[in-house]
């Protein structure tokens, strides 16, 4: 009988964690902002309300709890960095929560196929990614199932579709936003520094749309603010970002996207059982399915080119690597630090914890080179 290793099981925890917590925070974000059902129907105020939440309590864990070190942040990369990824990740929640407000669950589920296409394109818009004609197909298969899916839709509203279409490109802009001005500066949040960072500024970024749309319908007379249910809905917002942070330590950005097909799925059986009016039909599960296939084909290309890029170097090329060595007059002296710039005449030396580092002899020196693949 085979022994299950403790760290599997915890990786298998944590993934559960991660599914239900995403899949209840949606639930219980329609349930509070649905007038059939909590009937809070002011999506920016709830919005506001996480991002206060979530603020103060990174504050906590950062300047007074001191779990973590608050990173080098300066002016320069605060205005050119934080801000404008604050203001998209704003616009992503704002539209993201409002289209609860005119579509189902299941619906907006669907139409979250959308975003490797969102992606892709702002990818190439910003010049990070080159386009190509596999990944092409693949974002082509994956707008016509959305186009299936949302013509079998019942409750087919455009209102609330526009708005989940333009949040899911504010959030693909934000991600992609992320990796050309954070990246680059080799500045890395975790989701507490995240949080501590993006929160505050996000909420300012709220509060204009807050301001001329919603408050001048807010009464308080017709408000129902439970504090309880407040709460627990923040906390569990806050949890998932915790979650997707422990589940990627522990496994890796393709078993998240794994994990979330497989969330989708459970989400949408889940939706029509707890709301009722939340139908689908067999066009719309049948589009879904052609929207996945595209997705998935998607992510096997993305992890296919990281991993042909990471492939060890053939024997033609360590045999050139080494002629240029031999014929160098100069004295390479190594460098244990390493820069990791990634020249051609930059060796970066293994600091012996790396179990994949390969040996290389060059005459009568035996150099070490740590090769790290990613997941």
């Amino acid at each position: 009988m085979a022994v299950i290793s403790k760290p599997l099981v915890f990786t298998y925890i944590y993934l559960l964690i991660y599914i239900l917590l995403s899949s209840g925070v949606i639930l219980y974000n329609k349930w509070v902002l649905s007038p059939k059902y909590f009937n809070f129907p002011f999506p920016i105020t709830l919005t506001m309300i996480h991002m206060a939440f979530s603020g103060m309590v990174s504050f906590f864990l950062v300047r007074v709890f001191k779990v973590v070190s608050p990173v080098k942040m300066t002016f320069e990369i605060y205005v050119t960095c934080v801000i404008p990824i604050s203001a998209f990740f704003a616009a992503s929640l704002w539209f993201g929560n409002t289209a609860y407000l005119y579509i189902s669950v299941a619906f907006i589920q669907m139409l979250k196929a959308l975003m490797p296409v969102a992606t892709f394109i702002m990818a190439i818009m910003c010049d990070t990614d080159k386009a190509r004609c596999d990944v092409f197909l693949n974002m082509l298969v994956v707008s016509v199932g959305v186009v299936v899916s949302s013509y079998g839709e019942i409750h087919f509203n455009v209102v609330g579709t526009v708005y989940q279409v333009t949040g899911i490109f504010a959030e693909a802009l934000r991600l992609v936003l992320t990796q050309v001005l954070l990246q680059k500066k080799g500045l890395t949040l975790n989701p507490i520094t995240s949080l501590y960072y993006i929160a505050p500024c996000s909420f300012v970024f709220l509060f204009v749309p807050w301001y001329l749309l919603e408050k001048p319908g807010m009464e308080v007379s017709q408000i129902q603010f439970n504090f309880w249910i407040f709460f627990s809905n923040a906390l569990c917002a806050l949890a998932l970002n915790f979650s997707i942070f422990l589940v990627i330590g522990r496994t890796g950005a393709v078993t998240v996207r794994v994990a979330g097909v497989l969330k989708d799925w459970i989400l949408i059986a889940l939706s029509t059982v707890i709301f009722p009016e939340s139908t689908i039909t067999v066009l719309n599960i049948t589009g879904y399915a052609i929207a996945l296939c595209g997705v998935v084909m998607y992510n096997y290309l993305k992890v296919r080119d990281v991993r042909a890029s990471q492939l060890p170097e053939t024997a033609t090329e360590r045999m050139a690597k080494d002629w240029k060595l031999e014929k160098s007059s100069d004295i390479y002296v190594p460098n244990n630090g390493g820069n990791g710039s990634g020249e051609a005449n930059t060796l970066s030396f293994s600091d012996g914890k790396d179990e994949e580092a390969q040996p290389l002899i060059t005459s009568s020196r035996s150099f070490h080179i740590g090769r790290s693949f990613a997941d």
